[in-house]
């Protein structure tokens, strides 16, 4: 009985462990896929693009989404809009609870008429 009663306390740990990884997973992701409409697109060099506000906004937001990923980050700013074009890139800046400035990469990964998909890198 006592066995029993062992084996099941490690089980429930490790199930715990496991949904507290995927949960980290799914809340850490760096990518987001994004509606192009009146009030998140804008135009970069005849391009639909998504306006800078939108992607800092959404980066400062996913930067840090637990206390265990990612840096705490403020003032998150990006030069110009997001060009809806596969493969694209901005540099974004943002500054550490520590005061340090630092430049976040963000990169295109799919574009459509509708929508533009994009990561940026912790």
């Amino acid at each position: 009985m006592h066995r029993k009663a062992l084996i099941s306390v490690i089980g429930g740990a490790t199930a715990a462990v496991a949904l507290a990884g995927v949960g980290t997973y799914l809340l850490a992701g760096t990518e987001s896929t994004t509606a192009l409409d009146e009030y998140t697109t804008v135009l970069v060099d005849g391009h639909k693009a998504l306006a800078a506000n939108i992607v800092a906004g959404r980066t400062k937001g996913k930067f840090h989404p637990v206390p265990w990923v990612g840096t705490k980050v403020s003032k998150v700013s990006c030069p110009t809009g997001l060009k809806a074009v596969t493969g694209a890139r901005i540099t974004c800046t943002g500054r550490t609870a520590k005061g340090k400035d630092i430049d976040i990469p963000v990169t295109v990964v799919k574009a459509t008429a509708t929508s533009v998909t994009w990561k940026f890198e912790r």
